[in-house]
């Protein structure tokens, strides 16, 4: 079951960055983010009701909400969308899948924690696979801005992603689930976004094309409703450090799609891109061999008194 989950994972997250691509076009970014979150939202709170697990978020609570649906139900997708213009959707996928690091500079900001060498080291690796990756349309005279710009839209869409994962972890501790947290996120993602289009006199479109439509039905449904159930159960099941491994593949099921959807063409420095990209998640992502238990000194006495019970009240 779990290798299930793990495999639905990263098909379906492989996947919805071609999909985020095919949404650009007569339908602005802000109500297309708003269409995909708006329904995906209705969804899972259909799905609470009927579970009987539909809470209201409350105090402390409430605001983590709200700013966990804008971190990560509205701006990250607007930069990944604006990236998407001018950038293949495999490469943002790519620069998505450095979130680990950026995952752990920011716990070290927030909380403190010390972040670990092989954080740093796969940091070090990414960066330059990135830069592999990239430099092929970066040395193109014509498209080297447009790729820097994509780029920084991308990079500024994870870093909002990353964000949007320590409120999500904030909530948890406050007793909430992910699945009740994620609804009403989105919720307040589509409110943000459809103010937004409104103030700013954006035309409430819609693009009835087969294309966009099965775009948009496919990541409001296998895109945020499955994939992010299917991720959160194997969180539950596995831990977040292993079922963080799937952030790993994303990137070779995307440029895949992107070399048959959009013509993105490998080339040698890309494949050592891709793969120094690789290695610094999975050093990113390796766990930290438990220390050996030291063993009994032979000084110590065999029959040496145990602690005294805990008093009694």
């Amino acid at each position: 079951m779990n290798a299930l989950l793990y495999g639905l994972v990263v098909l379906i997250w492989g996947t919805t960055w071609i999909a985020l691509k095919w949404q650009l076009g007569e339908v602005p970014i802000a109500l297309s983010i708003a269409y995909r979150f708006g329904l995906a939202a209705l969804v899972l709170f259909a799905w609470l009701a009927w579970r009987r697990q539909l809470v209201v978020p409350r105090g402390k609570a409430l605001g983590w909400v709200l700013a966990q649906g804008l971190c990560l139900f509205c701006l990250n997708f607007v930069c990944f969308l604006n990236a998407s213009r001018t950038v293949a959707s495999g490469l943002v996928a790519v620069v998505f899948s450095s979130s680990a690091l950026w995952n752990a500079l920011l716990a070290r900001v927030v909380h403190g924690r010390a972040v670990a060498p092989q954080v740093l080291g796969g940091g070090a690796l990414g960066l330059a696979g990135l830069l592999l990756l990239f430099w092929p349309e970066i040395s193109a005279h014509q498209a080297g801005a447009a790729t820097l710009t994509g780029l920084a839209w991308a990079l500024a869409g994870t870093l909002c992603f990353s964000t949007g994962n320590l409120l999500s972890a904030a909530l948890q501790g406050q007793g909430l689930k992910p699945v009740q947290t994620n609804a009403w996120g989105m919720a307040v993602g589509t409110a943000i976004l459809c103010a937004y289009a409104a103030v700013a006199g954006v035309p409430f479109v819609f693009d009835a094309s087969p294309r966009y439509v099965g775009a948009l039905l496919y990541l409001a449904i296998p895109g945020s409703v499955i994939g992010f159930t299917a991720y959160l159960t194997l969180v539950g099941r596995l831990g977040p450090e292993r079922a963080a491994y799937s952030t790993v593949l994303f990137p070779v099921v995307a440029l895949n799609v992107s070399a048959w959807a959009e013509g993105y063409r490998w080339t040698a420095p890309a494949f050592v891109g891709l793969a120094l990209v690789m290695a610094g998640n999975v050093l990113v992502f390796r766990r930290k061999p438990a220390a050996s238990s030291p063993s009994p000194s032979p000084a110590a006495s065999p029959t040496a008194p145990s602690p005294p019970p805990p008093a009694r009240a």
